[in-house]
Parts: C-alpha cells; structure tokens; sequence
C-alpha cells in the first residue's frame, strides 16, 4: 500500500513472501501502523480500516504473484475467506467466483450479485451484468478490495463489491519480465514498466497466454495489455489509461458423470468457444481544494466485443413423413412456413451450433467531494457523489441445424431453425441502459474508540428493449431505490475491534432477464430472447457483526492477525434462472425470498521466517419461500417435470463449509517454499432446490509453491497444483441422458470436474 507501513489485516488470508533477514537494533521501536481502504469506488485509501463496520479485505500486488498461483482468480480464492470458484464453462480463465452465496460469472443466464470495478468504473457488462475475467492482466493489478455490506457500490452489490486499483508509474518504477510454462501446453510471457520523471509519470504491462487445456478440445489464447500516463503537482493528479484484450477461449461445460467415469478430461458436445475484445479507456483526476476538501471524478468509454458458438442437443427429427424436418415433435417444420427437406440417413443424431454476438458499448462517469473536515472537534471522514452510466448492446443469436457424429462434433448443415411462434428463431435485440447513482456516506468518531457510520445510495435503472426483427422483444422498464447503510465500530482495545453494520441493496434485471421472462417461450440461455413479462428487482437486507484484532507476540515471535464475524443477507424477489421441458432451454423469474448467513473467521501469523494463515466459512444459504419449479431432467420431478420448494431448502450450487490453511517457510534467505490447503463442503446440483437428489461431493486440494532469488534481479518459480491428484467436481445440473442415443447413458447429472495434478515453472527478471 502506497503511503504507510502495510500489515497483513485481521480477516486477509494471504501468503506474505518471507521478510528480508535484516539485523534489526534491538533498541528499534514499531509505530503503530493503520490498514486504510477506500469508502466508494473513486476514493483513495484513505480511511482506517477499523472505522469500517464490516469485514472489508484487501490483497496488494504482491498477492498475485504467478510464484504463488497461476491466474487473477485462483490468487483471490487462495487469499480470500469465504471465496470459492465453480467452473461452468470448462476454461480455467472463466470461472465462477463465489462469495457469500453470491456470484460473479462470465456466464450469461447466471444471477449476478457482486459488483466488479476498476479504477472506479463498474466492468460488469452491459447485457447480462456479466463478469469477464480474462479480461483484467493480474500484473497490473496495484490493490483489491473486497468490500460487503455497502450500498455505496451501486447496482449489483447485493453480496458486495470487488474494487481494483491499477498500477501507474508513481506506484510503480521499475522493469520486470517473466515467462513460465507446464503442464497442459501452457506458455506465457508478460512484463511491466513505469517511471517517474518529476510531475510526469507512464507505465505498460501486456502478457500473452497459449494453453491447451486440460479436457479435450480446450485451448484458449489471451492477449491483454494495460497502459497509464498521469501527471500530478501538490493539489491534483490525472490518468489516463487503457485496457485493451483479445482472446480466444474454449469452454466445454458440465459433461456428462459416466463419460466423466471412462476418460476425466472427456467432454460432451463441441465446439464451445468464446472471443472476447475489449477497449477500455479511462480518465481519472482528483484535485485537493483545500487541506480538508477534496474532488474525484472519472470519465470512460469501454467497448466490449463478444462472439460465442455452443455446439448442443436437439430436439430436430424426422416428421411424419420421413423425408421432411421437423422440430419438438413430428409436425412442427423446422422452418415456419416451409417444408425443410431430410436429407440424413435414418438414425441420424441431430444437434445445434448456437451462435450469439455481442457488441457493446458503454460510457459514462462519475464526480465526488471528500470531507475531512472535524465535526464539532470530532474527526469526521464525508463523501458525497453522483455516477452516470449508458449503455448501447447489439445482440444476435441463430441456430444452425447440426448433426453429431460419433466423437461428439457437431456439424452445420446450413440450415437455420426459424420458429417465431415456437422456442427456436433468430433474435436481433437492440437494449440501451441508463444507470444514474447519488450517494453519500459519513464517519464520525463520536469518541476516540467510537466510529458511527451512516449513508446511503438512490440507483435508478432504466432499460429499453428494442426487437430488430418484430416487435415481440419490445420494451423499457424503470427501477429505482434508495439503498441505506449504517454501522458502528468500537476500539476495545488498541489491537481489538468490534464493527456491527446494516445495508440495503438492489439489483436491477439485465436486459437478458427481460428479454427471457416469459415460462410459455423459454428460451436457449445465452442465445435466445422471447416476449417479457414484468420481473421485479431483487433486494438484500444484510446485517454483519464481528471482532477483528491482532497480537503482537514478542521481539522475534512474529505477530497473529485474526477476525471472526457473523453475517445474514435476507433477498427478496431473487432472480433465478429455470430449467424448460424444452431441452436445452429456460427462462428467468422472480424466486420470493431467500437468506444467506453464516460465520466467517480467519487468523493469519507471519514471522522472520515463516507466515502461516488458517480460515474457515459457514454458510447457510436458503429458499423463505415455497415455490414451484420448473426441472424436467431433475429425477424427483413429478410427471410434469416439477419439482416443490419448501422455506428452509438449500440454494444449489453454494457449499456450506469452506476451508483454507496453508503455510510458507524460508529455507534459506533466497529460498521459500510453502503449501496451501482448499477444502470445500458438498452442493446441491443446480435444478435440484428441492434437495431430493445427492449432492456434489465435497473436496480437498492441497497445491505447493516454491521460489529461489538466483541473484538481485533473477528469481526461480514453481507451482504444483492439485498435489494429490484428487478427482473432483465443483459444479452440477441436470440434462437429458437419452439426447444422444449411442452413448447410452441413463444418468441425468452433468457435472464440471476438477483440474488434475498440474506444474509450472517461470522465471522472472526485474531492474
């Protein structure tokens, strides 16, 4: 942390490298220090972190080192509490990151509830509020903030909000290169830059992914730059930057338990590909009017570029006359209107490629003034601010008949499903978005152990729908809400904090969500818009409560950080995503209430030679309502392919029990070595609210790292990952195990499995 003395903090779960052996006079004497954090997106770290009223963690570049873990995500998931990351898409650059029973996915149709944002901009994306990770270059990543319990964050908040500060070369100075490699085909390279030269500053870091993957037919290329020129004088200080990414990814999903059973890097139907490119400009200032006062503001344009194909099941077949297709049954044309000719074989398994394209653009800004102004002698910390955002999305989807052969391929024909009046047809959506957000937010010390925090956020969401092709798509929706917050803290001692909070937050639906709203035409989730009934937006009510300290044990006996902290987050009209008797399809509505509470506690310790950290999470994420869903691959379903919720039963797809331990040890003064520990609790399978089913087994994965500073500017790296060669899944559904008849299959559960035993080795240079 740029500006002060930065200690691993009560509740942050990270790997520290081991300090530097320098002798120390035995007469020094350790100043306190203070851990400060940012209080809105566009504020700087400024305020104490044990004035905050929840359990708000930050890791700093050193965090995600490639030394310790491979990507930005396994780096947030090894240091976090409480996160864990679930794999729907097969691609180990676009996983699930899950916090608190909340989500933040690539994957469009998934129910968002963490808010993304980088240096003060909100990256979810326009359409779906989707998160893409492979977007971000971890190198350049300065600081991350986990932050709950605050409104302050805008839509999508509900389970909080993740805020990253990127490097520029007032933070930064210095030359790093890297590359590293192992297994699976993986081969990168990236480097960083940046320099100070008086009031002017610059700095670039860029890297280039190849991997193959680990499951059949996988690989994935990423290319990623990130770039900032600023300049600043005693008052004020201004940045430009720019992100920009182009990459290929493959994703094969959930697979199907008995092909998973004969081969583990088996997949079911491709190809399943994704390209996203990204250009993200940013304009960032500050001005210090007074010693007290001060202003924030930002300006952006973010260009986001999508292309996606699924290769899938179908519900094509012969009709009655078999030399004609048709679709669902064998009556309906696979084209309204006209009679498609069948020129396949009998016996002939048919599939869909599904291809959708997104193009996306979004700018906007934000402006703020911060007070630090006493308040009747009392210290005082006031921010008061206003964001707009507005977004413009083309969207265009269509289905290609396919056919499957024996390896799974699927294969175009050239023919496109058109059913206007049924579930298949080719959509042209044109969505616009306006987000405008004022919010303000003040801390007094009411005493010198006392902190009172009080503030809120009114979000108004407007969303206009236009169909392209029909009218069917056609409309524009409004939200608004004011989102309060308020909490206290109480320094019981100078190293132990008690924080007790209260918030509200709301997440608008997505244009995808309106678009797909409708049980009598569900739709291809991803692919497929249809006519929209009216969903509401979802509402938390979050109460959190904890201790946080740290113990200092003795000249040469290191130093213990710990925290333990209650929480309970209460949704009302939850958004949920639900299974269609149409295979292959779904659609959204709202879920009545639901509740997420649980226990969080962490303890970290670091000494000369060793750190060493240990946290477990509980979660008790439930349906407070009853509720009737839809499920028809689901094996408890009745004979209309329902399945019934009652008030206590679990959400899907979120483990009850989480936890981490690990440790690194200085060998000599250039070599460490260290071990991590990843065990995560049983789910349910995603369609199975009910709970009637078995559950994803739970898993533990034990993973290792070392690394050897060859000279001043030289270091050696490894990484194993997955030591013991465990067999796991992380995510579960549901599908029709008779869609492609040669399998022969007869279980319905499609599950993503674990990455296998994996190594890689790199080498870095700084000057």
């Amino acid at each position: 942390m740029a500006g002060c003395v930065r200690v691993t903090a009560a509740g942050m779960l990270v790997l520290v490298p081991a300090a530097a052996w320098a002798q120390a006079s035995p007469r020094a004497v350790e100043l306190p220090t203070i851990e400060v954090v940012e209080s809105s997106p566009l504020s700087p770290a400024d305020l104490d972190r044990d004035k905050v009223p929840a359990n708000v963690q930050s890791l700093s570049a050193p965090d995600f080192d490639h030394a310790k873990s491979p990507d930005l995500l396994q780096a947030i998931a090894q240091h976090l509490p409480g996160v864990t990351l679930s794999d729907q898409t097969g691609n180990p650059f676009q996983l699930d990151l899950n916090y608190r029973g909340f989500t933040a996915s690539p994957v469009l149709g998934t129910p968002q509830g963490i808010a993304v944002y980088q240096n003060g901009v909100r990256i979810n994306e326009v359409f779906g509020d989707t998160v893409n990770w492979d977007l971000i270059p971890e190198m350049a990543i300065q600081r991350m903030t986990l932050v709950p319990n605050n409104p302050i964050y805008g839509l999508n908040a509900l389970g909080g909000a993740l805020s990253l500060e990127m490097k520029n070369g007032f933070t930064y100075q210095g030359v790093e290169g890297e590359v590293r490699g192992g297994s699976f085909g993986r081969r990168a390279v990236a480097g960083q830059a940046g320099g100070q030269n008086g009031n002017w500053a610059a700095y670039v870091a860029a890297d280039a992914i190849n991997d193959d993957g680990w499951r059949d037919h996988s690989p994935s290329q990423l290319r990623r730059m990130y770039a900032d020129v600023g300049a600043r004088d005693d008052k004020s200080e201004f940045h430009v930057n720019f992100t920009g990414a182009s990459n290929d990814l493959a994703g094969i999903t959930v697979t199907p338990i008995e092909l998973l059973s004969r081969r583990w890097n088996s997949v079911y139907t491709w190809p399943q590909t994704t390209q996203n490119d990204l250009a993200f400009l940013t304009a960032n200032g500050s001005y210090k009017a007074t010693d007290t006062l001060s202003f924030q503001g930002n300006l952006y344009y973010r260009g986001f570029w999508q292309r996606h194909v699924d290769a899938n099941t179908s519900e094509a077949q012969p009709c009655t006359d078999p030399k004609l297709l048709c679709i669902g049954d064998n009556t309906t044309s696979l084209i309204q209107g006209r009679k498609v000719p069948n020129p396949f074989p009998s016996g002939t398994v048919f599939g869909e490629i599904d291809r959708t394209r997104t193009a996306a653009n979004s700018f906007g800004g934000s402006l703020q003034a911060t007070s630090t102004q006493r308040v009747f002698e009392h210290d005082n910390h006031f921010v008061v601010g206003v964001s707009l955002d507005h977004g413009r999305v083309q969207y265009t989807g269509n289905s290609e008949l396919g056919t499957i052969g024996q390896d799974l391929f699927v294969t175009g024909t050239g023919v496109f499903i058109d059913q206007p009046a049924g579930d298949v047809a080719p959509v042209a959506l044109l969505a616009t978005t306006r987000y405008t957000g004022i919010y303000a937010t003040d801390t007094l010390d009411v005493t010198a152990k006392l902190a009172v925090t009080a503030g809120g956020r009114f979000n108004i969401a407007q969303i206009k729908l236009e169909d392209q092709i029909g009218t069917a798509l056609n409309g524009n929706e409004t939200f608004s809400r004011f989102n309060p917050v308020i909490g206290a803290t109480y320094k019981i001692a100078p190293e132990l904090t008690a924080y007790a909070g209260y918030s509200e937050a709301n997440r608008a639906p997505t244009p995808l969500e309106l678009g797909c709203a409708d049980p009598t035409r569900p739709c291809l989730i991803d692919n497929f818009l249809v006519s929209d009934p009216h969903l509401k937006q979802v509402v938390s009510h979050t109460y959190e409560a904890g201790l946080r300290g740290r113990l200092d044990l003795g000249e040469g006996h290191g130093r213990l950080n710990w925290s333990l902290g209650l929480f309970r987050t209460g949704n009302t009209d939850d958004i949920i995503n639900i299974a269609s008797p149409v295979a292959g399809h779904g659609f959204f509505q709202n879920g009545g209430k639901t509740r997420r509470e649980g226990l969080e506690a962490s303890a970290s310790y670091k000494q000369e030679r060793w750190t060493a950290y240990a946290n477990y999470t509980f979660i008790d994420a439930t349906f407070q309502s009853r509720l009737s869903l839809s499920s028809p691959n689901n094996p408890a379903a009745d004979a209309n392919g329902n399945i019934f919720v009652v008030p206590g039963d679990r959400i899907p797809a979120v483990p009850q029990h989480r936890f981490k331990a690990g440790a690194e040890y200085a060998v000599t003064e250039p070599w460490k070595i260290g071990a991590d520990l990843n065990v995560v609790g049983s789910q349910y399978l995603v369609g199975d609210q009910s709970n009637q089913n078995p559950k994803v087994p739970a898993y533990w994965v034990v993973n290792l790292h070392t690394s050897y500073q060859v000279s001043k500017h030289v270091e050696l790296f490894g990484l194993v990952q997955n030591l013991f060669d465990r067999r796991y899944y992380t995510f579960g559904t549901f599908f029709d195990p008779h869609a492609i008849p040669f399998l022969g299959l007869t279980d319905p559960r499609t599950l993503a499995p674990g990455m296998p035993l994996a190594a890689y080795a790199g080498l870095r240079a700084t000057f």
